[in-house]
């Protein structure tokens, strides 16, 4: 732990749903969630008007529409979302050349590393609050919780308590008192399993944490997670910003309204999350050995297949023979309510000339494949891309962006049978008319979202 507060979080508020707000004038101070739209989807972001209905990430968007039957529910424009950030972390990294993006919205910075000489309270109070009206400004009206802190954990603690829209700066020496009230589910990876057997102990909050010996917390939760939930109780905490976060794999997955059960339909999935996942690679520069593919079936049983190629690629059509290559030889005929593809073993080095692809799409170095009860919840990759989807097919999923030759641009506001419906507005003309019409009509076209 420092001995200044030097470390910045950056946290975007209600992030999805804020650019939504923004780029949808007539939803504006209104509830809003992001996120899967079928019965089988789940919240990826809340606004503040949701969240008081009891609306939160993670939830069934069908519990969702429960609480708050009047929001706007919608699919998400990730387009949008990673154009926002850009801008964001380009602010960020103005300040510092150490900045660590944990998501889209959300990052480190080790100030110490920067410009920055005067690290008194008051001086990074209005460093913070000029970041963040920079943020407000280049993003058109987005708001930014920033904390700043001697650790990176007092320093996410701090934009926490400054939700939403505010700073917080924990001064050094006052690190254990901030955070002795906070719930124990505040410590990173305490989540539910453990905070189930620290109940067991008596445990409520991070106090009552301090209160159990080394030994008690060793022998409940094992050496590695007692001494790391031991150490933050006590605001210990000396991991450094790490400017690159290595990608251990790229992935997107589907999680479909009704079970597919059409091969052709499945290709179609591949095809395109094949094309997003090559698209990921070559923007980082990177080329992939290894391929997956991941489907869930109507039991939760998940299968999951690999191949390793002789070579690396990162062109979508060899990892798009590859994927449905893995899918051949597995019965389809109960169907499946997710599936994904993704990309593994990176290289900085293309190989592709040492293998020619065969119809199954390459050369196999290696095949690998498991089918097992899905029991578990595990934190996906960074990389990851677990987007809940309706069944798939393109189409006008609420929200995504249209353009029509008459009306200009506009949003999808609500389909089905055969027609759609659309507002015209966008984030500088105010709230918009809504006209329906047909799904076939020549003159409304998808804007890629």
């Amino acid at each position: 732990m420092r001995s200044a507060a030097s470390i910045l979080h950056l946290d975007l508020d209600a992030f999805f749903a804020a650019v939504e707000q923004r780029d949808k004038p007539s939803l504006r101070g209104k509830p809003v969630v992001v996120g899967g739209v079928g019965p089988r989807g789940v919240v990826s972001t809340a606004s503040y008007e949701a969240r008081v209905f009891g609306v939160h990430s993670a939830m069934p968007t069908h519990e969702a529409r429960r609480l708050c039957p009047n929001a706007a529910f919608l699919a998400g424009r990730f387009r949008a979302y990673r154009a926002s950030s850009a801008i964001v972390m380009e602010l960020l990294h103005e300040l510092s050349p150490l900045v660590e993006p944990l998501s889209l919205d959300e990052a480190f910075v080790d100030l110490a590393a920067g410009p920055t000489t005067d690290f008194s309270p008051d001086a990074v109070r209005a460093l913070a609050e000029g970041l963040r009206a920079r943020v407000h400004e280049r993003t058109g009206g987005l708001t930014a919780s920033v904390g700043i802190g001697s650790s990176k954990f007092i320093a996410k603690v701090a934009s926490e308590l400054a939700k939403p829209d505010a700073v917080r700066v924990v001064e050094p020496g006052t690190e254990a008192d901030t955070i002795a009230d906070l719930p124990a589910r505040a410590i990173p990876g305490v989540g539910p399993a453990t905070m189930e057997r620290l109940a067991r102990l008596g445990v409520r909050t991070v106090a009552d944490i301090r209160g159990l010996s080394h030994g008690e917390l060793v022998r409940e939760l094992g050496r590695a997670s007692g001494e790391w939930v031991h150490a933050l109780a006590f605001a210990r905490d000396d991991r450094p910003v790490v400017a690159v976060r290595e990608a251990k794999s790229i992935s997107v997955e589907d999680t479909f309204e009704t079970d597919i059960t059409d091969r052709a339909e499945l290709d179609a999935v591949i095809d395109r999350d094949a094309r997003i996942v090559a698209e990921r690679l070559a923007r980082s520069g990177l080329f992939a050995r290894t391929v997956t593919l991941k489907a869930k079936r109507p039991d939760f049983t998940i299968l999951s297949r690999s191949l390793t190629l002789n070579g690396a690629t990162d062109r979508p059509e060899v990892i798009i023979r590859v994927a449905r290559g893995l899918l051949d030889g597995v019965p389809i005929e109960t169907g499946f309510r997710l599936l994904g593809v993704g990309v593994a073993n990176f290289t900085e080095a293309a190989q592709e000339e040492l293998f020619e692809p065969d119809a199954a799409g390459a050369v196999v170095q290696s095949v690998t494949g498991t089918e097992i009860p899905d029991t578990a919840n595990p934190t996906p990759t960074r990389d990851a891309d677990p987007t809940i989807r309706p069944r798939w097919r393109p189409g006008f999923l609420p929200g995504v962006d249209v353009h029509h030759d008459e009306h200009g641009p506009g949003w999808v506001w609500g389909s089905g049978l055969g027609r759609v419906t659309v507002r015209f507005e966008t984030a500088d003309t105010g709230p918009g008319p809504v006209r329906t019409f047909s799904t076939d009509d020549p003159a409304l076209h998808l804007t890629e979202a």
